[in-house]
């Protein structure tokens, strides 16, 4: 990929930005109509029906939904989707049970547990620094999830719910994890919009066949809320695949961060939280540990556009 021109990396940083606010705006409505009594099941159908929306629109504008709705590879389409929804499901029941910077702070395990995955099933090769890497990332998870994991915690009901609460966080983590994975392997012969339409569409499906058994008659407030996290969530993912087509994804990973700024935000102007000193020094190694991943895997790629363009490099240990 040719470095990008300042205009065009300007451009791909504002779009990311807009995408990871959209975000932290949508997993604050999760929030919000999960402390209100609606039913995941619900949550998930109207994020995914209402995603559709700005993706079949974007798509067909682009002339692109010919080529999205095409594809070689159905189950591996539905193997995503359906890792995809139990993300989904374990995320909101985090955001609906946790505060929000927490919840936000947990999922970024995410990252590091692609990392062993790639090891362990794309065989992909990982050595002494990212692996040291993961490891401490995973030493500032646990420090985030010290308050909600005590004895005391699991006996009393208050308390329960929030430990519930952030062993889903983690299960998200571990659920996103394994997508990115998937969409590795599909990404061999699929297009970004089929990936994108397919996700939509079979998370849309399994929430459909959940929904009757849930259904609860929202209010009109809480009817807005799940229409925009629907909508917020199509455009936030369809956002985030645009600014790389402006910059290198590596580039633009770091601004995902921005997410925890503004859950810190939100979660304080609307719900009046107040992070905990596990939540900030927790916090703060996990992005320490991402950052980290995110520079060396970098210096990798720039020493293998070296190694392609015959120019000599000295050994480096991954």
């Amino acid at each position: 990929m040719r470095p990008p021109s300042a205009m065009s990396l300007n451009a791909a940083i504002l779009i990311k930005v807009v995408s990871v606010l959209l975000f932290a705006v949508m997993s604050a409505l999760v929030r919000y109509v999960g402390e209100a009594g609606i039913p995941l099941g619900q949550v998930v159908f109207f994020r995914s029906l209402f995603a559709l929306i700005p993706v079949v629109l974007i798509f067909a504008a682009r002339r692109e939904l010919a080529s999205a709705v095409r594809t070689s590879r159905p189950l591996g389409h539905l193997g995503r989707g359906s890792i995809s929804v139990v993300g989904m499901f374990l995320n909101f029941a985090a955001l609906s049970r946790l505060p929000l910077v927490d919840a936000t702070a947990i999922s970024f395990a995410a990252p590091m547990i692609t990392v062993a995955l790639a090891a362990l099933v794309l065989s992909e090769r990982v050595r002494a620094y990212r692996w040291s890497a993961v490891a401490v990332g995973f030493c500032g998870v646990l420090v985030m999830l010290w308050p909600y994991l005590g004895l005391g915690r699991l006996v009393t009901a208050g308390s329960a719910e929030s430990s519930v609460g952030a062993l889903c966080a983690v299960g998200s983590a571990f659920t996103n994890a394994f997508a990115v994975i998937q969409t590795r392997r599909l990404t061999d012969s699929e297009t970004t919009s089929s990936i994108v339409f397919y996700f939509s569409l079979i998370c849309t499906i399994a929430g459909g066949i959940i929904v009757p058994f849930v259904w609860q008659t929202p209010t009109l407030p809480q009817l807005v809320a799940l229409i925009a996290v629907g909508v917020l969530g199509g455009m936030s993912h369809i956002l985030l695949t645009e600014s790389y087509r402006y910059a290198a994804a590596s580039i633009m990973a770091p601004f995902d961060y921005l997410t925890l700024l503004f859950a810190f935000v939100i979660g304080y102007a609307a719900f009046g939280e107040i992070p905990t000193v596990y939540a900030y020094v927790g916090a703060v190694v996990v992005v320490l540990s991402g950052l980290f991943v995110i520079w060396r895997e970098r210096q990798l790629a720039a020493r293998r556009q070296r190694l392609r363009s015959g120019t000599p490099d000295s050994p480096s240990d991954d």
